[in-house]
């Protein structure tokens, strides 16, 4: 995938200065914002019409973006994260000390985590230096979108940029599973 890095640099800005961005992931259309910023976190949930309470996936370029969630891990847990990243793998992870904000975490103790392997998604949580929020391009209860036409119809005027781009192979969003327990709450 060739990547149009002024353009991408344009939504990097946007997601920086707490907008709320589309983008393409490894396999459907996913929203975005600055986890941290309780204001685009609000905007994105009210897009949704999704409960705070449900909680929200961390997407990241890199384990280094997740240290302080994955510092308390044992050598097996961190083995077992790095042997499914990057990649549409993602992991509940207990936060206990709240590194994610409660309004990303929802009524949970943990965090949902995962290091993409998407050009689109690498490049802007790189560029923001930080993991960016990531749910899908929907509405509550609707399928997740599959095109930037889809995207643009149910969402323009109500979100502040499009990163353009393909979604990846994959047919259904990623798995998500406990790394405690290994507990699989979505088949991927």
């Amino acid at each position: 995938m060739i990547l149009d890095i002024d353009a991408l640099n344009k939504v990097a800005d946007t997601l920086a200065e707490g907008g709320v961005i589309a983008y393409p992931t490894e396999a459907v259309w996913g929203l975005g914002c600055d986890p941290w910023n309780e204001q685009a976190v609000s905007r994105l949930l009210n897009i949704k019409a999704r409960p705070v309470e449900k909680g929200m996936i961390l997407v990241g370029v890199s384990e280094e973006q997740f240290e302080p969630l994955l510092a308390p891990l044992t050598t097996e847990e961190r083995e077992k994260l790095s042997s499914s990243w990057p990649g549409p793998v993602t992991w509940i992870v207990p936060d206990p000390k709240g590194w994610a904000p409660k309004w990303v975490r929802g009524r949970f103790d943990s965090a949902a985590i995962r290091v993409s392997d998407h050009p689109v998604i690498r490049y802007l949580c790189a560029s923001l230096g930080k993991p960016m929020v990531s749910t899908s391009a929907n509405l509550a209860g609707k399928a997740p979108l599959v095109s930037q036409q889809r995207v643009e119809e149910t969402f323009l005027g109500s979100i502040d940029g499009i990163a353009k781009g393909e979604t990846g192979a994959r047919i259904s969003p990623s798995e998500v599973r406990d790394l405690k327990t290994n507990k699989v709450f979505r088949e991927g």
